[in-house]
């Protein structure tokens, strides 16, 4: 990887009607690198690949993409990126080649080097046999891989990704990973956003994003071991009265829901062990297992938030 970031955030700010939505961001993007910006709608993940696209001013801090600044030159930053947002604009009445022939034009690039990429990047996104399909005729995964095939003919340098797995299934979810870390291997950075915790898993780094402010940034094996505190897992037949009876109790720091069971985050795990199960059985609410478990990305947000909401 290149010593200088590919992209350089620092005390980004951008408000709306007076509400700041996202509040002195700061992260580093390295070349050959998928970071993650995690975090639920809201959250200011949408706005801030806006403004590191040059699409949206913002009021204060900076930002460098691929050597350039975007607050001072945002048009200069868009012939070394590709943008691809939660809607991309396919053209639904041409085909797939048509659509990646019209974006390869717009980005000048030329024939020959067009079909070879084009059918490279056709071919891991499993869309080779449907070249003379209509886009408005293909799945949503399909079309959203065909997007991305848009988003990558002119080879970027960085690629700003807004969610683009939202509603998608899971085998095109699949190739469009294999795609994305296929990139990296080409030397691409990569910024991802999504509200999928479990995607965070396949980032090299994450950015866990909270009301525009981030809670921790790291590689998500790193920040689950920096998790104070121990994760403790209930499974019952009636997960919600299991919250509601465990929330409250001394030293539980956050719950997690998930499905059948319940992830407690607490201070002490040797000594909540015995409280929880006592104040259960108490309360007469039946539960088939309490146990110590591995921390996830989810008892990693949550708990981030709570401790941020406690401040």
């Amino acid at each position: 990887m290149s010593a200088l970031p590919a992209i350089s955030v620092v005390e980004l700010v951008r408000s709306f009607g007076g509400v700041r939505v996202v509040d002195r961001l700061s992260f580093a993007v390295a070349p050959g690198e998928i970071f993650g910006l995690v975090g639920p709608d809201g959250a200011g993940k949408t706005t801030t690949l806006r403004m590191l696209a040059g699409v949206l001013p913002p009021d204060a801090g900076s930002a460098v993409v691929a050597g350039c600044d975007v607050v001072r030159d945002p048009e200069g930053v868009k012939h070394h990126i590709s943008y691809m947002p939660q809607r991309f604009g396919l053209y639904e009445d041409l085909t797939v080649d048509e659509n990646i022939r019209f974006y390869a034009d717009l980005f000048a690039v030329p024939r020959a080097q067009r079909e070879t990429r084009a059918a490279r990047l056709l071919a891991a996104a499993g869309l080779a046999e449907f070249r003379n399909r209509l886009a408005g005729a293909l799945s949503g995964g399909m079309k959203q891989k065909l997007g991305l095939v848009c988003a990558l003919i002119h080879t970027p340098r960085v690629l700003l990704l807004d969610e683009p797995t939202t509603g998608v299934d899971p085998i095109s979810r699949r190739d469009f990973w294999q795609i994305l870390y296929g990139l990296v291997r080409e030397g691409v950075a990569v910024l991802f956003s999504t509200a999928y915790l479990d995607e965070a898993e396949r980032c090299h780094r994450v950015g866990l994003l909270h009301r525009g402010r981030l809670l921790a940034c790291g590689a998500p094996a790193a920040l689950k071991q920096q998790l104070h505190g121990a994760v403790i897992s209930i499974v019952g037949p009636e997960p919600r009265r299991l919250r509601d009876v465990l929330a409250p109790a001394e030293g539980v720091n956050s719950v997690v829901l998930m499905g059948d069971s319940l992830h407690l985050v607490v201070d002490n795990a040797d000594r909540r062990l015995p409280e929880l199960r006592a104040r259960l059985q108490q309360a007469g609410v039946a539960f088939e297992t309490l146990e110590v478990t591995a921390p996830t990305m989810e008892d990693l947000f949550v708990a981030g938030v709570a401790a941020a909401s406690g401040e």
